[in-house]
């Protein structure tokens, strides 16, 4: 282990195997919270390589709880997390948007660690209850389109790690595992990556797998498509670069995304938004992700198609309907 934190220390990089050792090595409690903070500050001096992710991916997939929801085929919308912004829960709300026109949604998350509100805290205030149990879940994708599932009752390297992380208050190579680990695997992913060398080290690890994926980011630095700048996605087609006007949507101002100083507050903008009382802002944020989420997964379809789709689901109280069930089924 001294020679794994030295090759840290002295800005290294670490193979593969020597990555998922030492991810075990914290899992297990063999190092002080000194030492983990150490280390996870050693990785913000310098850019993780795809060796060092995927070998901490292996720890944590070796070690989850599995859960088969397989066969369901579902879509995850995840952002990494750590751009600093603070926004409201944009990706779970617009899983909400994708559930409500029909698709199948796994959406796999946590406490926020570097914002206010984590996708965790926000449906935990619905009242729902984190839960393993398979047959809850099951019922939950087919009776809501959508099942929850909170990291660190499946990956429990998540949990041991989160004091500190919290502690830190800033980005960890874990903003970075927590998408490629949902237990579920999902067949389609959405990720949201909050800068252009993210982008590229997802490409790569993607690219090398059977995930159909997209990957989006936007130039202002949001780990999702923002609509305040420019913003680029990413997918097996190839890589694509937006204006918001490309789409139909206005570009719209960073303090009008501001997910408020409270998961109280927080809550309050997820609610407006599936119950249309959203601004414009808040509300075309929410339904341009949840058409890039579609296209994930219906490819041939295109955008103007997939809008109209996540607009129907919104307007037409699909979606909030499918919230309503889901926190039925889930407390």
């Amino acid at each position: 282990m001294k020679n794994i934190l030295y090759k840290l220390y002295d800005y290294q990089y670490l193979g593969r195997e020597e990555a998922k050792a030492l991810l075990f090595s914290i899992i297990k409690g063999e190092l002080l919270d000194t030492q983990v903070a150490s280390i996870i500050t050693s990785f913000l001096m310098r850019s993780i390589s795809v060796d060092e992710v995927l070998g901490f991916r292996e720890a944590l997939m070796e070690m989850r709880v599995p859960v088969d929801l397989a066969e369901y085929k579902p879509l995850d919308i995840v952002g990494t997390g750590g751009d600093g912004k603070n926004t409201f829960n944009i990706s779970t709300a617009s899983c909400f948007v994708v559930a409500g026109a029909g698709y199948k949604v796994v959406k796999h998350g946590n406490y926020g660690a570097t914002s206010v509100s984590g996708a965790s805290n926000v449906i935990e205030s619905l009242g729902v209850k984190f839960t393993t149990d398979m047959d809850t879940l099951r019922r939950s994708i087919e009776e809501s389109n959508i099942a929850y599932l909170h990291a660190p009752f499946f990956s429990p390297a998540l949990k041991a790690v989160a004091p500190v992380r919290k502690s830190l208050g800033v980005r960890t190579f874990f903003n970075v595992l927590g998408p490629l680990v949902n237990p579920v695997e999902p067949e389609y992913q959405m990720l949201g990556v909050y800068n252009l060398a993210m982008l590229r080290l997802y490409s790569y690890i993607y690219q090398s797998g059977n995930k159909t994926f997209s990957i989006v980011h936007s130039m202002d630095g949001y780990d999702e498509i923002s609509l305040t700048s420019r913003f680029k996605v990413v997918s097996k087609n190839g890589e694509q670069l937006f204006q918001p006007e490309d789409i139909g949507m206005k570009t719209y101002g960073q303090h009008e995304l501001f997910g408020g100083e409270t998961v109280v507050d927080a809550a309050v903008i997820f609610h407006n938004v599936l119950n249309g009382r959203a601004t414009e802002a808040q509300t075309n944020t929410v339904l341009a992700n949840s058409a890039f989420g579609i296209q994930t997964i219906e490819a041939d379809k295109p955008i103007e198609e997939c809008l109209a789709i996540a607009r129907e689901s919104l307007f037409g109280k699909k979606a909030k309907e499918a919230l309503g069930k889901f926190v039925a089924l889930n407390r």
